[in-house]
C-alpha cells in the first residue's frame, strides 16, 4: 500500500507548495463544472473557467503543451458556451438540449482532424515528440476539442466524447505523475456517464 502511495504522490515532493494548492483548487472547480453540466446548469461555465485558467498556468510551467492547449481552448469555448446557453430562442426559452445535425457531425469531424494537425505542428516545432504520450495527447486533445464544442452548443453527444477522453486520460495522467488530475478524470468519467443519462432523459421528456 505504501508503495502505491509513494508512486502516486512522490512527484509532489519537487513541486512548489503553491502549485500543489492550485492543482487541488483547479480539480475542485473542475468537478463542480462537470457536476453543473450534468445538472444542465449554466454555472458549468464560470466554474470551468476558474479551473481551466489555473490549469493553463500550471501546465505551461510543467511543459505539457497539449494539455495546456486543451484548457486554453476550454476557457475560450466556455465564454462561447455561456452565451449560447443563456441566449433566448424565443420570449421565454433559452437554447435547449438537442442532438447533433448531419452538418454538425461533419463539423465535428473537421474539428477533430484540424486539432490533430494543429497539435502535431505545435509538438513538432517545440520538439515534444519524445515518447508515446505525445501521440496519446494529440488524440485526446482532438477528442476534448470536439466534446467542448458540442457541450457549448448544448448537444447531448458531447458526453460521448467526454467519456472516451476521460477514460484515456486517467492512466495517462497517472503515468505523467499528476495523481490529483488523474483522480479528477476518474471522477469526470463517472459524472459524464450520469450526465449522458440525465441529458437523454431530459431530451426524451422535452420531445
Amino acid at each position: 500500500m505504501q508503495q502505491i502511495i509513494d508512486y502516486l504522490f512522490e512527484q509532489y515532493q519537487d513541486y512548489h507548495y503553491l502549485d500543489i494548492v492550485l492543482e487541488i483548487v483547479a480539480v475542485v472547480f473542475g468537478f463542480l463544472s462537470v457536476w453543473f453540466s450534468k445538472q444542465n446548469k449554466v454555472l458549468v461555465f464560470p466554474t470551468g473557467m476558474i479551473s481551466t485558467s489555473i490549469f493553463v498556468y500550471l501546465l505551461f510551467q510543467w511543459g505539457l503543451l497539449g494539455d495546456m492547449m486543451i484548457n486554453g481552448y476550454y476557457f475560450i469555448m466556455s465564454v462561447y458556451g455561456w452565451y449560447i446557453w443563456t441566449r433566448k430562442v424565443d420570449a421565454s426559452h433559452v437554447t435547449p438540449i438537442s442532438r447533433t445535425t448531419s452538418l454538425e457531425k461533419k463539423k465535428s469531424g473537421l474539428i477533430f482532424l484540424a486539432t490533430i494537425i494543429f497539435v502535431f505542428i505545435v509538438y513538432y516545432y517545440n520538439d515534444k515528440w519524445t515518447g508515446w504520450t505525445a501521440y496519446v495527447d494529440t488524440v485526446t486533445t482532438a477528442i476534448f476539442f470536439v466534446g467542448m464544442w458540442l457541450m457549448a452548443k448544448r448537444k447531448i453527444e458531447n458526453w460521448i466524447y467526454w467519456i472516451i477522453g476521460d477514460v484515456i486520460s486517467v492512466p495517462l495522467y497517472l503515468y505523467k505523475g499528476l495523481a490529483f488530475t488523474a483522480f479528477q478524470y476518474l471522477g469526470f468519467t463517472i459524472i459524464a456517464i450520469y450526465g449522458y443519462l440525465a441529458w437523454k432523459k431530459h431530451l426524451n421528456n422535452y420531445q
